[in-house]
């Protein structure tokens, strides 16, 4: 169903149907679609997140249907700053890689190790390599690595997979408090050459992960560098929309595949977790583990997660400057400049949330019934996409700043 309140007084929506059909054509040679937006979406206007902390703590504000488990700790002060169901347990999907690599490195130095082994490592904890996991998992005892873990660093949620499922690492139980537990041996506990290895990995987060989707969600998003992240997300039907090159169909994760819950940990809903540190020194260690409703799209829950850890107190971490809007269609180009060819980023996950710095004029977009020559600038992609994929009424965007010459 085509909207009724997208529209403007600006001319550009009164183009000859002549030059809106080669616009299309030319479009559809960049832009894929899967439906325009239903009629409240664009009505709705911005649907936007605090870009300025308030000085004063806050609960943490979790959207609706969403399950989560929060811990924040503020190594400063020695102090935990936010917990809410902190004990609960979730499947860890992909954070258990950083037992992998503890239990890989116990006792050894990463100078010492195989290249083969840093390769895997590397692509392991930046970019989340499942098939680096799966390696460690299969060759080191899978099950008995969590259980060496736990007795090391003194966890106390964490758990081996159930009964049945003991080759899916992903199916590892974690809690918040006991993810702050694994930072704080890294960051205070491990070897320094220990230390050094996984936190410069983590710092160096991939915005694509190996499969293809798009990992910079949670702290990645709302907070301004210095961090270190390593993410999870499972059951996600979707396509891997990141990075320049095509759209890939996703592959089920490794410890992903949909089940009843057992031990009291849900295996079948779609996860979406973000931990790591923020702030100069790693000063805050951050753990925010999601579970979201059955068929929840990736990009409805990178947006929902991102607004949960936006609404935390994280002493260190400083927000973007910009305003965050919806937006709508799947395969959404980030382009390098504000013009459509051959100049692609990347690619957004379908209704995703994003940041927007500033927005200038660039080159004619068409999409039927649509006209626009405004393109908003994302400064966490370094890139732009057209307004028309915005989720708000007008051409221009009324409270974003025009780009200066440097972008």
């Amino acid at each position: 169903m085509l909207p009724t309140t997208r529209h403007s007084p600006t001319p550009s929506r009164r183009t000859p149907l002549r030059t809106l059909a080669a616009a299309a054509a030319l479009l559809s040679l960049a832009f894929i679609c899967a439906a325009l937006p239903h009629s409240g979406a664009a009505a709705a206007g911005p649907r936007e997140g605090d870009d300025t902390r308030p000085a004063a703590p806050r609960s943490p504000q979790v959207p609706v249907g969403v399950t989560a488990g929060v811990a924040v700790f503020d190594r400063q002060t020695g102090t935990f700053t936010e917990q809410l169901n902190e004990a609960a347990t979730f499947r860890s999907a992909s954070v258990v890689k950083l037992l992998l690599a503890l239990d890989f490195l116990w006792n050894r130095s990463p100078g010492s190790i195989p290249d083969a082994d840093r390769a895997r490592l590397d692509a392991m904890l930046r970019s989340s390599q499942d098939s680096a996991a799966n390696h460690y998992w299969s060759t080191y005892g899978g099950p008995a690595t969590v259980d060496r873990m736990i007795t090391r660093l003194g966890l106390v949620d964490t758990a081996r997979p159930p009964a049945g499922y003991e080759g899916y690492w992903g199916y590892t139980a974690i809690s918040a408090r006991d993810t702050v537990k694994i930072y704080r041996h890294i960051l205070e506990t491990a070897p320094a050459d220990v230390r050094d290895f996984i936190m410069q990995r983590l710092r160096q987060s991939t915005r694509c992960a190996s499969d293809s989707f798009d990992q910079h969600f949670g702290i990645a998003a709302a907070f301004n560098q210095p961090w270190a992240v390593k993410q999870g997300w499972s059951a996600y039907s979707a396509k891997g929309t990141c990075g320049p090159g095509s759209s890939t169909t996703a592959r089920t994760r490794a410890g992903s595949f949909p089940a009843a819950g057992a031990a009291g940990v849900d295996l079948s809903r779609p996860a979406l977790h973000t931990t790591g540190t923020v702030g100069a020194g790693d000063r805050s260690i951050v753990a925010v583990l999601t579970l979201h409703p059955d068929r929840t799209s990736y990009g409805k829950a990178y947006t929902d997660l991102g607004r949960l850890t936006r609404s935390l107190n994280v002493p260190g971490g400083t927000a973007p400057t910009g305003k965050w809007y919806g937006t709508w269609g799947s395969d959404v180009a980030v382009r390098r400049d504000p013009a459509l060819g051959d100049n692609l980023l990347t690619r957004l996950p379908a209704g995703v949330e994003v940041l927007v710095g500033c927005q200038k004029k660039g080159q004619v977009v068409s999409v039927p019934p649509y006209t626009n020559d405004w393109w908003a600038y994302l400064p966490q992609y370094g890139g732009y996409v057209t307004n028309i994929y915005i989720s708000h009424p007008d051409n221009q965007l009324p409270d974003v700043p025009l780009c200066t010459e440097q972008h």
